[in-house]
């Protein structure tokens, strides 16, 4: 989430359909909040767009969340409860009395209710769903059975559709007479007699053609239909690659069961992107709103298993504890070789990762990143085997100490190349998230190899 500044900018050059979530605008709504005064509230947050609010009530504690909602009441958006994140949501509808959060409710999409209720406990569920027309119900109880992560969670249900043989003034015609559409929709898709589709139309291409024009006439070239069990991560994908607005989601059968639209995939690809960050870091899918315990929860394993790392590029230091004794340089310049490689090793995986994510790194180029990987690892070995050559005869007065530096330098950034691209590689061909755990063993590559090459060349050339 990202944080929020007071608006530095003179008012003339505002954008006047928008209303940042300024310090000053948030102490005038808890102000508001604490005098009890409903109408200030009101007139405060009525310009914010929903996902400020949400952002705003992640950024409350709960005593101030609990009051603001409660003195906003009926005022309470629907949209606000699909941009809320996940671990304050279940608290944010605990709040809503069942009027405001059946109002709230009614007016999202299938996919939106899908999102809101897939994560929460049966009886909030049930609360939600019970508000709902039997129709709506039934569409997001169906979304339910899919597979969690899956393009049938992902589909909103409300589908603009028309049989392939209409005319431009056949599907006008619909669209102006039907009682409920979509509140955004970017295609209409053309289906045959037992909906299968077809093609997609986009509503630019009717509006710009004459009323007699078929539309099968105006159909989109690039079109693509989604299994229903599609993962959403290869969704998002899709989307991105082939640059789509909206697709139609299909059943096992070929028949048309709902459409995915751009705004959901992105969503999606930002998920993933944060995820991979979050677990390039070891913290999994943690946020700021988690509390304490399950904030240590998350972070104790891949702590615990650096820890383990730690302690077996301590052993390989121990196996040469009378060279250091002997030349106490070498305590002090061996944290050089292995802080380098990490760094070189850490540059080289998230390349990797992010090569993996996007589908760019497969199996056709695998063999021509890593020896890329590897060169560029044995430049900058020789480029800093120089700087670290001269760097210890100026320190300790010596070549010999120079010269084992540097070719532990080179040798440690070769290797740190190699594994910052072999081993999310490994890890994505054993079906694990390569992002997952792949710093800390690059990090534990690097340390071993630097403390091994530079205390063994040591031993062996200056002791």
């Amino acid at each position: 989430m990202a944080e929020h500044e007071d608006d530095l900018a003179p008012e003339a050059e505002q954008d006047e359909d928008y209303t940042p979530l300024t310090r000053s605008l948030i102490a005038r709504i808890m102000y508001a909040v604490e005098t009890q005064n409903r109408d200030m509230l009101w007139a405060e947050m009525e310009p914010l767009h929903a996902a400020d609010i949400a952002d705003l009530l992640e950024q409350s504690n709960a005593y101030d969340r609990r009051r603001l909602i409660e003195l906003y009441g009926q005022e309470f958006d629907g949209d606000i409860l699909s941009e809320l994140d996940d671990s304050i949501r279940e608290e944010v509808i605990g709040l809503l009395t069942p009027q405001v959060l059946a109002d709230a409710v009614r007016e999202l999409d299938s996919d939106d209710v899908v999102d809101l209720v897939e994560d929460l406990e049966d009886q909030q569920q049930e609360a939600i769903l019970s508000v709902l027309e039997d129709s709506d119900r039934a569409a997001v109880e169906q979304s339910l059975t899919y597979p969690e992560y899956s393009a049938g969670r992902l589909m909103q249900r409300e589908v603009v559709m028309a049989p392939e043989h209409w005319l431009v003034g056949d599907a006008i015609d619909y669209m102006r007479n039907a009682q409920e559409l979509p509140e955004q929709f970017y295609h209409i898709v053309l289906v045959d007699p037992r909906l299968h589709p077809v093609g997609n139309v986009t509503l630019g291409r009717i509006m710009a053609s004459r009323r007699d024009t078929p539309l099968r006439d105006i159909m989109e070239e690039t079109f693509h239909t989604i299994p229903v069990t599609r993962y959403d991560g290869d969704v998002a994908y899709m989307f991105n690659q082939y640059h789509l607005i909206s697709a139609p989601v299909v059943d096992e059968d070929g028949r048309l069961v709902g459409v995915i639209t751009i705004d959901d995939a992105m969503a999606v690809l930002d998920e993933e992107h944060e995820e991979d960050i979050m677990r390039l870091a070891g913290v999994g899918e943690g946020g700021i709103n988690d509390s304490v315990i399950e904030t240590s929860k998350q972070r104790v394993p891949w702590l615990a298993v650096n820890l383990g790392t730690a302690i077996l590029a301590s052993l390989v230091i121990a196996q040469f504890e009378l060279a250091i004794a002997q030349l106490v340089a070498l305590a002090v310049l061996m944290p050089i070789v292995a802080s380098m490689g990490g760094n070189a090793g850490t540059q080289s995986l998230t390349v990797a990762v992010r090569a993996l994510a996007t589908k760019d790194l497969t199996g056709a180029n695998v063999w021509r990143v890593l020896r890329r990987e590897t060169l560029v690892g044995l430049i900058n070995g020789l480029i800093f085997a120089l700087v670290m050559g001269a760097v210890g005869v100026v320190w300790f007065g010596g070549p010999e100490l120079g010269y084992v530096i540097g070719a532990a330098m080179v040798i440690n950034l070769v290797v740190a190349g190699l594994a910052g691209a072999a081993i999310p590689v490994i890890m994505d061909r054993m079906g694990v998230d390569p992002a997952l755990g792949s710093g800390t063993f690059v990090t534990t590559v690097t340390d071993v190899v630097g403390f091994f090459a530079f205390l063994g060349l040591a031993t062996v050339f200056l002791i």
